[in-house]
């Protein structure tokens, strides 16, 4: 099993360009299954990505990967489609589940295994079939797998979710793009990922209007035989590497991104006293001492993302004083604060609140990556740690960043895989 070492306290400086996101490109693949031919540019090559484009070929569709271009181009035009995403290509990756909507949408049927993904809490596909229902699909669970079927199509219905969720609100739009009639969906997430999936679809020939929390989708039946379509950057990515900026920095620049889509994450940076200089499509972190206490809660986008909590903390053992955390979408999602704090962080948890007193000084130890986003803050941490860390279980990190190791190295950070 692979392991990443780390020989911290090595000041970073350099350029990294961040990758496209890879939480836009996973629904954005499971859209394809609506199309006839489409490329997708600014692709990032992560294990997650590999997963769908597997899932997708196990269907039926015709995949070719163009990676230096970072490309891919998808052909549909098999008329002998499965409309069956097993057990063995979702068990690692909770998005596997989006297929469900456009299989259901364009064939009327489709057999889902339960997915997996991370062990971050429950994650139930409840709201996803909720909202499958209310558009007519007939749907039962059996054997770990969802069966779902609507004979004569689906029909366009009014939606409110009870509450937020971007997993169900992606599936809702992708069932809902050629169901006959107008749906509208209440209290939906409207991450930037999601906008970039409506973007998508709108290429293809939808018509899919936002207006604040409210979706409202106009059935198509025709479709744009051929379209290209350029992934957004990823902000979970750039957040991350921010932070490892701020923790270690001397100056770092940032590009091929949008600073307005990060600017609630930008602004607690700096409230933090992280030095940052932003520009519409770039933006350098520079040498950060005096990072002070802060109190933050995770919600839906705009609001701080819960997955860049984990990363967040590791900077909060550098301020003086008292910081915490509320985490507010996943129930089970401190799990990296054991392996912390045998690196030397305060932390303590109680029910959803994390307390970090700081500043503590963080000495390299041999850790375990639980989930994706725990697995980078231990990078982090790593990163300004004394003496050497060794991190086992690392294929979580790659399932979602692409060549972390190349792009630290690059600034000057001691990091190989063995």
């Amino acid at each position: 099993m692979q392991k990443l070492l780390i020989n911290g306290k090595k000041e970073l400086s350099g350029k990294i360009s961040i990758s496209g996101s890879k939480n836009a490109t996973l629904p954005i693949l499971a859209a394809t299954i609506l199309s006839e031919k489409v490329r997708l540019s600014n692709v990032p090559f992560v294990k997650d990505i590999y997963t769908m484009i597997d899932l997708l070929k196990f269907i039926g569709l015709n995949i070719k990967i163009l990676k230096k271009k970072k490309s891919i181009e998808i052909i549909n035009s098999n008329k002998k489609i499965k409309t069956l995403a097993p057990y063995k290509l979702v068990k690692t990756m909770r998005a596997g589940v989006l297929v469900l909507g456009p299989l259901l949408a364009k064939y009327k049927k489709a057999k889902i295994s339960l997915p997996g993904g991370c062990a971050i809490g429950t994650r139930p596909v409840d709201l996803h079939l909720f909202a499958l229902k209310k558009l007519g699909a007939k749907i039962k669970i059996r054997n770990g797998y969802i069966i779902a079927e609507a004979k004569n199509g689906l029909k366009a219905a009014r939606i409110s979710f009870p509450t937020i969720s971007v997993g169900a609100t992606e599936n809702a739009v992708l069932a809902s793009f050629n169901a006959e009639g107008t749906t509208v969906l209440k209290n939906c997430a409207v991450e930037p990922e999601i906008l970039d999936l409506i973007k998508f679809l709108n290429s293809l020939g939808g018509k899919i209007k936002i207006k604040g929390r409210k979706i409202i989708i106009y059935g198509q039946k025709r479709i744009k035989i051929k379209i290209n379509h350029n992934i957004i950057f990823d902000r979970i990515e750039l957040g991350t590497y921010m932070i490892a900026a701020a923790l270690i920095g001397k100056k770092i620049k940032f590009d091929k991104i949008n600073t307005k889509i990060v600017k609630n994450e930008i602004m607690i940076l700096k409230k933090m006293g992280v030095k940052i200089k932003d520009k519409k499509f770039y933006l350098e972190v520079l040498k950060s001492m005096n990072i002070k206490k802060t109190e933050i809660s995770t919600k839906p986008y705009p609001g701080f993302p819960t997955d860049l909590q984990a990363q967040l903390m590791v900077l909060m053992t550098r301020a003086k004083g008292i910081s915490k955390i509320r985490e507010n979408i996943f129930e089970n999602r401190f799990m990296h604060v054991p392996e912390l704090k045998r690196m030397g962080a305060n932390i303590k948890v109680d029910s959803k609140i994390a307390t970090i007193k700081g500043p503590s000084k963080l000495t390299g130890a041999e850790v375990m990556a639980t989930d994706l986003r725990a697995s980078v803050s231990l990078v982090l941490a790593g990163l300004v740690a004394e003496n050497r860390t060794i991190i086992n279980r690392i294929y979580h990190l790659d399932r979602g960043y692409e060549n972390l190791e190349k792009k630290l190295k690059k600034c000057n950070a001691r990091i190989k895989r063995i």
